[in-house]
């Protein structure tokens, strides 16, 4: 038999990180779980007796305590198998209105937190040739959404990364793995004032997710709607999609933790 994957996911307090926390145990996973809220992991942990959960409260845009939640995980389990940088805020900001710091912290945690989390890893996955980075990206990094400079910008910086991180371990035969979802039901997404299409349950979301990185797929969007409309957006010249988005409506500015 098999031994057990190994797991490490950061934001796995709620949300998306939640439901892959819950999707990989229910599959029987060694789990390390990293947030910022200690009591959300705790709980977690109690929700799974004698399973074997390790919780690290930390906040990612913190390098150094990422890097000791990495090396407590590889003492108590090994190198992990999968690594899930999920952790994320989402909060509109416009420039011109003060908001340098909403810029700064999105960003910080979007992208450069995803840069953080994989960092302690990457050397002894190239060593061991073995092991799958998974990111957590957005189909809102495709094309700039008016309201959402910097959540837009921090997720098109991840999806860049991504790609070049991939073709970086290629010849390591480490995988990596973007996933761009698109409208999913957590409560990040609960507070937003607009229509939100092809709406996904978060447990729906975290199987295929979980799934798209198990077949370590170069790139996946959930629901799929959403990646036809990820095309579209990119394939629109400049001139139309300033005109069809001009009014379209804003992205609230309040941070909602993913």
């Amino acid at each position: 038999m098999s031994e057990p994957l190994k797991v490490f996911i950061t934001g796995a307090s709620s949300g998306i990180g939640l439901a892959l926390a819950a999707g990989y145990a229910r599959r029987g996973a060694t789990l390390g779980l990293v947030a910022r809220r200690a009591e959300a992991l705790a709980e977690f942990a109690r929700a799974h007796p004698g399973h074997p959960v390790s919780i690290y409260p930390a906040d990612v845009r913190d390098a150094t305590a990422l890097a000791d939640a990495a090396r407590q995980f590889v003492a108590a389990h090994g190198l992990p198998d999968v690594v899930i940088a999920n952790a994320g805020i989402s909060r509109g900001a416009l420039t011109g209105e003060g908001e340098l710091d909403t810029f700064r912290d999105v960003m910080d945690t979007n992208y450069f937190g995803m840069v953080a989390t994989f960092e302690p890893f990457v050397a002894a996955m190239t060593a061991a040739r073995r092991g799958t980075l998974a990111g957590i990206a957005s189909v809102a990094g495709v094309r700039g959404l008016p309201g959402s400079g910097a959540y837009s910008a921090s997720k098109a910086a991840a999806l860049t990364y991504l790609e070049s991180l991939r073709v970086e371990m290629r010849p390591f035969d480490v995988a990596v793995v973007t996933i761009a979802p698109g409208y999913i039901r957590t409560p990040m997404t609960g507070h937003n004032p607009y229509t939100m299409p092809f709406l996904m349950d978060v447990e729906r979301f975290a199987a295929k997710s979980i799934d798209a990185i198990a077949r370590g797929t170069a790139y996946a969007t959930f629901p799929w709607q959403m990646r036809i409309v990820g095309m579209l957006l990119r394939a629109l010249p400049r001139w139309l999609y300033d005109r069809a988005f001009e009014k379209a409506p804003r992205k609230p500015r309040a941070a909602r933790p993913q």
